[in-house]
C-alpha cells in the first residue's frame, strides 16, 4: 500500500511537501496543502526494487527475444522494398520495350552475329500484344 501510495505521490514531490492527516471518520489522506490541525508532513522515498539474478536473466531473454523480432520484421520491411522496386524497374522497362514499337515503323532486334532481324507486322502485333498482357498482369 505504501508504494502505491509512493507511486502516485511522486509527481507531486517536485513541487512541494507532502502532508498526511486523518479526517473525522478516521480516513488517512495525502496532499501537498495541510488540511485540520493534525497535519504532519511526509517524507516520501522512492522505492528502490532491485531484481533478482533469475528476473534479470528472464528480462534479458525477453529483450533479445522482442529485438529479433524487430530485426526480422525490419528485413521483411526491406525485402518487401526491394521486391517494389524491382518490379516498378521491370515494369518500366515493359512500357519502354512497349512505346519503342511505335505504329507504322519498321521494329528489329539485333541477332548475335551482329545483323538485325526485322519483325513482320504480324510479329510486331504479337509482340506489342505479349508486352501489353505482361504490363497488365504484373503491373498496375
Amino acid at each position: 500500500m505504501r508504494a502505491w501510495i509512493g507511486l502516485l505521490l511522486l509527481p507531486h514531490l517536485a513541487f512541494g511537501q507532502v502532508y498526511r492527516w486523518v479526517d473525522e471518520q478516521g480516513r488517512v489522506h495525502y496532499g501537498q496543502q495541510p488540511q485540520g490541525a493534525n497535519a504532519q508532513a511526509v517524507e516520501v522515498r522512492p522505492q528502490v526494487v532491485e531484481r533478482d539474478a533469475a528476473t534479470q536473466a528472464r528480462e534479458q531473454r525477453a529483450e533479445r527475444y522482442f529485438q529479433a523480432r524487430r530485426d526480422e520484421q525490419a528485413q521483411a520491411a526491406q525485402a518487401r522494398r526491394e521486391q517494389q522496386a524491382q518490379l516498378a524497374r521491370e515494369c518500366a522497362q515493359l512500357r519502354a520495350a512497349l512505346a519503342s514499337m511505335p505504329e507504322g515503323r519498321r521494329y528489329y532486334q539485333p541477332v548475335a552475329n551482329g545483323e538485325r532481324h526485322y519483325y513482320s507486322d504480324q510479329e510486331l502485333d504479337a509482340a506489342r500484344v505479349q508486352l501489353g498482357g505482361q504490363l497488365s498482369g504484373r503491373c498496375q
